[in-house]
């Protein structure tokens, strides 16, 4: 069974309701998956042991959130080429973050990244819910596949 590690950055919570719909996405696919604020990822030693990384935040002022700039630094030194990976957020205008997270895991970390990053203006809106899941469902079966 694989493991996947999906990481946030909110500000109102809204890109944490995200990460837990790809979480269940992921689990329906037969993997585990925990969830973590950016907050509880200290060190590189809290990358190990996982199989797929999904990072998330909102996007503020046209950036990723400060925190998760932070966290990407942390994980170059985690060494997760060859990992699938995703990423996803929240906006209001842009939704820049989430593309940024996605280059950077594709381009600097060379991970097997699943197609485009997840942007929803609210998980609650227009399909949300599903596409969220559906994104989950889409690193889960990706972790089959390897």
């Amino acid at each position: 069974m694989g493991k996947a590690l999906v990481i946030f950055s909110t500000r109102t919570g809204e890109t944490k309701g995200i990460a837990e719909l790809i979480a269940e996405g992921i689990r329906m696919e037969g993997s585990t998956a925990k969830t973590a604020a950016i907050s509880e990822i200290k060190n590189e030693a809290d990358f190990g042991g996982y199989d797929a990384y999904v990072f998330g935040s909102a996007t503020y002022h046209g950036e990723m959130m400060q925190s998760m700039k932070t966290m990407l630094f942390l994980a170059e030194k985690a060494e997760l080429q060859g990992k699938v990976g995703g990423s996803f957020g929240a906006f209001g205008w842009s939704g820049e973050a989430p593309d940024r997270i996605y280059e950077t895991m594709k381009n600097i970390f060379r991970m097997e990244m699943v197609s485009g990053p997840l942007r929803l203006k609210s998980r609650r809106l227009d399909g949300g819910i599903q596409m969220a899941q559906t994104y989950g469902k889409e690193i889960g079966k990706r972790i089959k596949d390897r």
